[in-house]
């Protein structure tokens, strides 16, 4: 977006948050500029901000792209508070979230369908991309505020709760994405491998849908959950005689799991012409082997964000039928101590920083 597009007067905005300095770095408060508001853009102050497991990915250097200093933070929710002069779509003082990104090129074939998130020039994420109207590069969520095109805004029913609601901006999306584009729905059986940020979301998503959800779980802690979340049943991956009754059960499995992890188990569990979407991200390459593909004509996708009409569309499905992440929600002063607990997978489901505690 160029500068020429963000000409009205002002100067830029005074903004503070928690950021990572360096590789691996502990995060700590920072202060830094937004820009001023262009004739679309809007200024959220931010009450609420999920943190996702790709914060901490991002923070460590573990996917090879970090640039610091670094402001995490991509699931963000709260209050509009100042509108350019062209805003059409919002409103001072109703509630707006931001997921994972704040434009995109707005011509190529990704983006006029829709799927900003494949754009082809790349999007501008929410933090770490070039902040082409100022220099530099975006700023996220574990702040105070935050100045985003109207495009890119998400419209939050005044029916939810908002701290709860803020994950949906990502893994909502994440798993509501595959779950649409494999029509999940009655009839099917569908499978999550995984309970955790996205795993416990997907299960409630799936199971709004009307489909016959299982969850695979390493944990036999997390079963009671699983059924309380809307799973009709739950396994415990290393019970092999569990295991063995699901073989060519499932149309669709969603794997969450973002740690390394077998594949091929999963894929045997598939109908002929069955699909298995990923969604977690693992630091380190999965293996596959190929007759786990070919012996059931097997379909093993990639899923991503869900672009922006998408992104609205499950916030409006969720504020329906009243589904939301399991949170605990946290001081700011803590996050560094919720990261530790999220790689310890300590955290039931989604950690969500109270940003009035800036």
């Amino acid at each position: 977006m160029s500068s020429k597009k963000h000409a009205e007067t002002g100067k830029r905005i005074d903004s503070f948050g928690y950021a990572a300095l360096k590789e691996g770095g502990t995060l700590e408060p920072f202060r830094f500029k937004r820009r001023q508001l262009g004739p679309k853009d809007i200024l959220i102050d931010i009450e609420y901000c999920g943190i996702c497991h790709s914060d901490i990915h991002e923070v460590k250097g573990e996917w090879g792209r970090s640039r610091y200093p670094i402001v995490p933070g991509h699931e963000i929710v709260g209050r509009v508070s100042k509108v350019g002069s062209a805003v059409k779509k919002f409103s001072v003082g109703e509630k707006a979230g931001v997921g994972c990104m704040v434009g995109s090129c707005g011509k190529c074939e990704a983006c006029k369908a829709g799927e900003e998130y494949d754009c082809a020039k790349g999007p501008v994420w929410t933090y770490g991309s070039d902040e082409k109207s100022i220099g530099g590069r975006t700023y996220g969520g574990y702040s105070n505020n935050i100045v985003v095109d109207e495009g890119f805004v998400l419209k939050i029913s005044n029916k939810v709760d908002m701290a709860s609601t803020a994950p949906l901006l990502c893994a909502g999306t994440t798993t509501y994405s595959p779950l649409k584009y494999w029509k999940a729905g009655p009839g099917q059986k569908v499978g999550v491998v995984g309970l955790g940020g996205l795993g416990h979301v997907a299960v409630k998503l799936a199971s709004a849908m009307g489909a016959d959800v299982t969850v695979f779980t390493t944990s036999k802690n997390k079963v009671k959950d699983a059924l309380r979340l809307g799973a009709k049943r739950a396994i415990v991956v290393s019970d092999k005689k569990a295991m063995a009754t699901a073989i060519r059960s499932f149309d669709l499995i969603v794997d969450t799991a973002s740690a390394v992890h077998d594949v091929d188990l999963f894929l045997s569990l598939l109908r002929r012409n069955g699909k298995m979407a990923l969604v977690g991200l693992p630091s380190k390459p999965l293996s596959v082997a190929p007759f786990s593909l070919v012996s059931g004509h097997h379909v093993l996708a990639g899923s991503g964000l869900g672009g922006i009409r998408d992104t609205q569309e499950m916030l409006d499905f969720c504020a329906k039928k009243g589904i939301s992440a399991d949170i605990e929600l946290i001081p700011v002063q803590k996050v560094n101590e919720a990261y530790g607990r999220v790689v310890k997978g300590d955290v039931k489901y989604r950690f969500v920083i109270d940003m009035s505690t800036l």
